[in-house]
């Protein structure tokens, strides 16, 4: 579809025929003006550290330990306001004229604008996927150093204390930096676009929740900079231990607090632009599954990830300032609760595993519709299920803790719970195998990532459910069971509805089809050197391997061994991915507007979609899953002409004549 955009507005346009003035450049939003600010920020965290403690009569009055939470708060502050983030919110709360929107942060015209901040949601999907694709080479590199120790008993190259730094830094990374940003990327990308809106609700506020993101992840790298190393309480960071660790364990916590950050606002922006912002004709049961998804997943992600930022804030407060919330050693004033931090921490964190898997319910959901040439069945059930995880989510947090010492009797009903919520979950694996049934299936990339996905999930919901089972539990906790089963969980979930959400709308984001062969031998390496990875840790964790160690005895050694290779070739088939994404993306053939003839709206506009998405608001007629059914449309656009004479005939959104709406309503506006 052509479109109409206004002209790209330059900031320098009264420059010399050279280009901007140096100094012009540091006055002016963008990389120096941050370099600059970075610098600002540092001074200023250094004075005001000094100054305080000065006033309080502390010696030394320069310490390094004291200088180093403020700074790592400051610095990325005014990094923000140097790279323009928030200029805009400046003005306004200074009480200086609102400068007029010229649209120049809006879209990208070359791939400079990738490395700016722009309002764009396509952009900033783009740059939350290939961002969130860095961290995940950043931490499968540090999966391949914790296998390369494991390969052999013994110590290899790796002391135990810069091995619980690895394996903390490559969890916490795949986990804060990569599952849940690459999900907000893809929605971003194609969530407005499905509803019929031109936008996110919310511009700026998107831009500046995926510039709070790289912040995260250096801070998380920069800590094995650190004295004494990097964090190493593992990803769950538990308290005592987190509060008397060396000073690389605040790079984790601030971290945490600036991604956590990232993901409220993103799920703010969401939850607005959906209820708001949806196309005439949207109702909540004509809205695509990935969008309930996300609408389900921005639910937990606000009621949720506070949780967490306290839990963190607390473990700050405890490290810098001597507070004592989680303080083992009662007495002298102190009545730290250690079990309380887990149970603070875990009310997140089970919640936080829906979100890393109900966006990817929803992308299957896509893909498998469209390969299929099928609806959905149990469409309502499917979008009532997301929200029953939603409730059921929050009850079932303390399975984790079944060995930590908290009160007995809190087991049985959290046992209790935790196999319950496994039925809105098997509602949906039951749907997806029936709309397979009797299907048209093509088995290309996408689909087979989906299918692949529908394998190692249910069998990571397997091991779910007998970890439910408090004596088995009790059995199995600490041990490389607990391994196995959440890497089922989340690389055989997460990351397989991931690869197949990316190569499923890699046409639309890049205007280029892939390469199909290499997507193909990219998922059968990844399937199976994945269940050789994996599969056997089942065995060593039943047999009592322990985890989160740098050495084991050496009645494991054979299978470790053959875990490690398999990993080193789970790992290289990631290059066959990223080899396929970026020669393709460089010169791949030329991709239609709809490849894959599926009838939800992003596909109604060329690949890649214009910069303001429509030329005229569609008005959805119909469902979005209503293959087979004849004369089906989901949704159609009035030519601009007839849309002002309130013509009654409208033009279907694929092509060709007006035809009959799919659920019987006809194509009224």
């Amino acid at each position: 579809m052509a479109v109409t955009s206004p002209s790209r507005v330059s900031t320098a346009a009264a420059v010399s025929p050279r280009g901007p003035s140096r100094g012009a450049k540091l006055r002016a939003p963008g990389w120096y003006r941050a370099a600059l600010f970075d610098v600002i920020g540092f001074a200023f965290a250094f004075g005001l550290t000094c100054l305080i403690r000065a006033l309080m009569h502390q010696h030394p009055v320069v310490d390094g330990r004291a200088i180093l939470p403020v700074a790592l708060i400051a610095v990325p502050l005014f990094f923000l306001v140097g790279l323009g983030v928030a200029d805009y919110w400046f003005y306004w709360a200074s009480g200086r004229p609102t400068r007029p929107e010229d649209h120049s942060q809006h879209g990208a015209h070359t791939w400079r604008d990738y490395f700016r901040v722009n309002t764009d949601h396509k952009v900033i999907g783009t740059q939350y996927v290939v961002h969130s694709f860095f961290f995940l080479l950043v931490g499968g590199l540090l999966a391949m150093l914790i296998r390369a120790q494991l390969a052999k008993p013994g110590m290899q190259f790796l002391t135990p204390e810069q091995y619980n730094g690895v394996f903390s830094v490559h969890a916490s990374i795949l986990i804060f930096l990569f599952v849940i940003p690459v999900f907000a990327g893809l929605a971003n990308f194609v969530l407005p676009l499905m509803i019929g809106a031109p936008d996110m609700a919310f511009p700026r506020l998107n831009a500046l929740s995926f510039w709070l993101l790289p912040i995260g992840g250096i801070m998380m790298m920069m800590s094995f900079l650190a004295p004494g190393g990097a964090f190493a309480a593992g990803w769950t960071n538990y308290a005592p231990l987190s509060t008397t660790m060396p000073p690389g364990q605040l790079f984790f916590a601030l971290a945490v607090q600036f991604a956590g950050a990232s993901s409220i606002a993103t799920a703010l922006n969401f939850l607005v632009t959906i209820i708001t912002m949806r196309a005439p004709g949207m109702s909540f049961f004509r809205l695509p599954l990935l969008v309930w998804a996300n609408f389900a997943t921005s639910l937990l992600v606000v009621i949720a990830t506070p949780f967490i930022a306290a839990s963190q804030f607390f473990v700050l407060l405890d490290t810098t300032l001597h507070f004592h919330f989680f303080d083992a050693f009662v007495g002298a004033g102190r009545n730290g609760n250690v079990i309380m931090y887990q149970h603070i921490f875990w009310f997140y964190s089970h919640p936080a595993v829906y979100i890393m898997i109900l966006p990817g319910f929803g992308i299957i959901s896509e893909v498998l519709a469209v390969k299929a040439r099928k609806p959905i069945f149990g469409y309502r059930m499917m979008a009532f299920s997301l929200l029953a995880i939603v409730v059921l989510g929050f009850t079932v947090w303390a399975h984790h803790m079944f060995v930590s010492g908290m009160a007995p009797w809190i087991r049985i009903p959290m046992m209790i719970t935790t196999a319950i919520i496994a039925i809105p979950t098997g509602i949906k694996v039951f749907s997806w195998i029936a709309t397979l049934w009797r299907g048209v299936l093509h088995l290309d990339t996408p689909m087979l990532f989906a299918l692949g996905f529908l394998t190692t999930f249910t069998l990571g919901g397997i091991s779910g459910i007998m970890l439910a089972m408090i004596p088995f539990d009790i059995h199995v906790s600490q041990t490389y069971f607990i391994v196995a089963h959440i890497h089922y969980v989340l690389y055989g979930g997460s990351l397989f509805t991931i690869f197949a959400g990316v190569y499923y709308w890699f046409p639309k984001m890049t205007g280029r089809m892939f390469d199909d062969r290499l997507g193909k031998w990219h998922f059968w390496l990844t399937f199976i050197s994945f269940n050789l990875t994996f599969g056997p840790m089942h065995i060593i964790g039943i047999q009592g391997m322990p985890r989160r160690v740098a050495e084991y005895a050496h009645q494991f050694a054979a299978w470790n061994l053959f875990i490690s290779l398999m990993s080193f070739v789970l790992g290289a088939s990631t290059l066959i991915f990223l080899y396929n994404i970026v020669v393709s993306w460089r010169g791949g053939p030329r991709a239609s507007a709809n490849p894959w003839r599926a009838l939800t709206l992003e596909w109604q506009v060329s690949s890649p979609p214009p910069i303001f998405n429509f030329d005229t608001v569609p008005t959805v007629v119909g469902g979005p899953y209503e293959y087979g059914v004849p004369g089906a449309v989901h949704g159609i656009f009035k030519p601009p002409a007839e849309a002002k004479r309130g013509a009654a005939r409208p033009v279907a959104a694929g092509s060709g004549p007006p035809r009959r709406g799919a659920d019987g309503e006809g194509d009224h506006p």
